[in-house]
């Protein structure tokens, strides 16, 4: 049987105001996780989360790591797949802090092109997404009492500086972390009036490489032209890895990648992204790769 999602609509109307009120505390708090002189500030964000997850009515607890807190909170109820959702608490330093029009942890509401819009550091990264999950979660309480399936919300307060000790916690808590479904708050809609539940995102690959080349620093007036620049050498290598096409060159690169099929064709077209409008927020005039 399906729950009623309506009721629970009219809830988070009736009590928006609410909603933003706690939004705009959340971003007041200055969580710049890679600076350390914002490690006590980043700390209370990670306590603000915990204490609105007791008062939503689940239990959450703070687990210290050699850098931030992790948040882990746990709803033990209903049944079916438990879900998991992601989100981070830190944000990123808001310098150069003369490009901004107002405080950046001090949250206004601009009229922007689309209707009203919080302006602060971490309203779209990850604060604003993070919170809504927050919210749906207050409201489907509020109103059916319980929540549908079992829930664990997992916050992280390092995810601007590489995530360092997000791995080793979950592999040193995998019981508590386990779920049959993760929901990463952490993405954006393709529009203002068209929501979205993001299923895939780009990979990453880090590699470090060494180039070789004179055993001492070299005078280019002397050496110039003679001597092969490491410099050189690594910006082809840098270069040679795509094609004129935006297309990767890398051996191997594409062998175990999946052709896109009619289905998922179909649904990027019906997304009716607008390729200018995209170019156009990037400042540029065309698009490469594929």
């Amino acid at each position: 049987m399906v729950a009623d999602t309506s009721a629970v609509l009219r809830w988070i109307d009736a009590h928006f105001d609410d909603s933003v009120a706690r939004l705009r505390d959340f971003l007041r708090i200055p969580s710049v996780g890679a600076d350390p002189a914002h490690d006590a500030d980043t700390r209370r964000a990670a306590e603000w989360l915990a204490s609105e997850l007791r008062g939503i009515g689940i239990e959450a607890s703070l687990h210290d790591t050699p850098g931030h807190p992790m948040v882990v909170g746990r709803a033990e109820e209903g049944r079916g797949p438990r879900i998991l959702y992601y989100g981070h608490y830190d944000v990123q330093p808001p310098d150069p802090l003369e490009l901004w029009q107002s405080p950046p942890f001090e949250p206004v509401v601009v009229e922007g092109p689309h209707g009203p819009r919080i302006v602060a550091r971490g309203a779209v990264d990850d604060k604003g997404q993070l919170l809504t999950i927050l919210e749906a979660l207050r409201a489907w309480k509020a109103v059916h009492g319980a929540l549908p399936v079992p829930v664990t919300v997992f916050v992280e307060g390092e995810e601007e500086s590489s995530s360092t000790n997000l791995e080793p916690f979950m592999e040193g808590h995998r019981g508590l972390l386990a779920a049959d479904v993760v929901v990463v708050s952490d993405t954006l809609m393709p529009g203002i009036d068209q929501p979205a539940i993001t299923t895939r995102l780009r990979g990453m690959v880090y590699a470090e490489v060494t180039v070789g080349g004179p055993a001492q620093d070299l005078h280019s007036g002397m050496f110039g032209g003679a001597v092969v620049n490491p410099i050189h050498v690594l910006a082809a290598l840098v270069a040679g890895l795509h094609d004129d096409h935006g297309r990767v060159t890398v051996e191997g690169f594409y062998d175990r990648v999946q052709p896109l099929s009619p289905e998922e064709r179909r649904s990027w077209r019906e997304l009716g992204l607008d390729e200018g409008a995209i170019l156009a927020a990037a400042g540029v005039d065309r698009s490469v790769g594929e």
